[in-house]
């Protein structure tokens, strides 16, 4: 759809550029024949005020906490389906039926086992490698073991690469795990659903009988539903743009995680958790608060404000309710980070400074207590947030193959080197 045209001068040349409006959330001025009609190109670092592509994926607005799933708002995803079903809505675009739903479970449980031969990959890696350095180095190499998924031209074999990126995602990240600690890797289970069978990955031993506790179960569900996709953030743009260059499907999520490994990016839920490990107990919160407001002091709190929202992140009162449900279960409801962070919860929502600024908590100032709580080190709290951004990245990449219009990236820049000069031999330079 579009609207009336927006009208640029430049000196005395004026020029007219389309307006596009989407379904919902602001309209965007096509600029993609600027530089044709006016000789110029826009500025915008970070591309902040920019729309890279037309998406039917996922829908964010900031100003007032909304996050929508094709449609479906991320709460109701959260609290009434599971995150096999949240793949499949974001594959395809619609909730499944019984059968689809059951049909999609069986394909994506029976390709959960990782090539044998990809088990001698990990003796590569020292013992202390990071698991995020593991995760970009197996990913990246699942081309070389499954040929017969790399032909991006072919949808069947889009599909089949789609499947087994979400399935072996939770096994590649166990076995980076087991490795870390020195364990014996543990085979997916077909038994159990999607997140019971990663807990069982990572903490069952072959000597001992594992049952997967119910609740950290639905506890790892919600994590990986509310973390699933998130429009067009700096890892999901990463993958589009490598893939817009023809690159297989597994190297394209291989960038996705590279670029996840940020700590501006993925690891800030390891740096809320560090945060509230410093401040240690609610009674140091106000120094802590004081330090925050002090222009001059280099300490700020981290998990509060977003990038893009601007209010209470709505994944946030998810994640926070489970955090909840997980420490009662382990009868850690007075754990002394847990009331740090509700103290400073209140403060936030309180606080004319945080009011005006608009720092409300995010999602990642819980998820961090959250996965501490269910037994991971935050070396592996990135690599959990690359198995649920798996199945977005793929929806992304997917949607991108199959639009008509797409084009290899390739941004602009504004030169400010030197000018154009002429060589001088080495001897005669002074």
């Amino acid at each position: 759809m579009s609207e009336t045209p927006a009208s640029l001068s430049i000196g005395d040349a004026a020029s007219s550029l389309p307006v596009k409006t989407g379904t919902i959330g602001p309209s965007v001025i096509d600029i993609s024949k600027l530089y044709g009609q006016t000789g110029h190109f826009t500025y915008d670092p970070g591309f902040t005020s920019t729309a890279s592509c037309e998406s039917q994926i996922t829908y964010i607005d900031g100003d007032k906490g909304i996050l929508l799933y094709r449609g479906y708002p991320i709460d109701q995803l959260a609290e009434n389906g599971d995150f096999l079903e949240t793949c499949y809505l974001l594959l395809y675009g619609e909730l499944p039926t019984a059968a689809e739903k059951a049909d999609f479970d069986y394909r994506v449980t029976r390709h959960t086992m990782l090539h044998e031969q990809m088990n001698r990959f990990f003796s590569g890696f020292r013992r202390d490698a990071h698991p995020m350095a593991v995760m970009v180095g197996v990913v990246g190499a699942l081309s070389a073991f499954y040929h017969d998924s790399t032909d991006i031209s072919d949808p069947y074999q889009r599909m089949v690469a789609s499947l087994r990126m979400i399935a072996k995602m939770p096994t590649i990240a166990a076995m980076a795990y087991k490795y870390s600690v020195g364990q014996p890797f543990v085979y997916p289970d077909n038994a159990l659903d999607f997140s019971a069978n990663f807990l069982k990955m990572c903490f069952s031993v072959p000597c001992e009988e594992y049952k997967p506790n119910p609740i950290y179960a639905k506890a790892m569900d919600r994590i990986f539903i509310l973390h699933a996709d998130h429009e067009q953030n700096a890892s999901t743009s990463t993958v589009r743009l490598a893939g817009s260059s023809g690159a297989n499907p597994f190297a394209c999520i291989a960038a996705g995680i590279a670029c996840l490994w940020g700590p501006a990016h993925g690891g800030a839920n390891e740096a809320a958790l560090n945060m509230l490990q410093e401040i240690g107990t609610p009674d140091r919160i106000p120094e802590f608060v004081a330090r925050a407001k002090d222009k001059n002091d280099p300490f700020r709190l981290m998990g509060f404000g977003h990038r893009v929202y601007k209010n209470y992140d709505p994944r946030a009162r998810i994640m926070q309710q489970t955090t909840h449900e997980v420490l009662g279960q382990l009868g850690m409801s007075n754990d002394p980070l847990l009331q740090v962070a509700l103290e400073l919860e209140k403060i936030a929502l309180s606080d004319e400074y945080f009011i005006e600024r608009k720092l409300y908590p995010n999602i990642d100032f819980y998820s961090g207590i959250t996965l501490r709580a269910l037994g991971f080190p935050k070396s592996m709290f990135t690599v959990l947030f690359a198995v649920a951004r798996t199945v977005g990245w793929i929806a992304q990449w997917k949607e991108m193959i199959e639009d008509p219009g797409q084009r290899i990236g390739r941004p602009r820049q504004l030169y400010i080197g030197s000018p154009q000069r002429e060589y001088i031999p080495v001897n005669a330079r002074g």
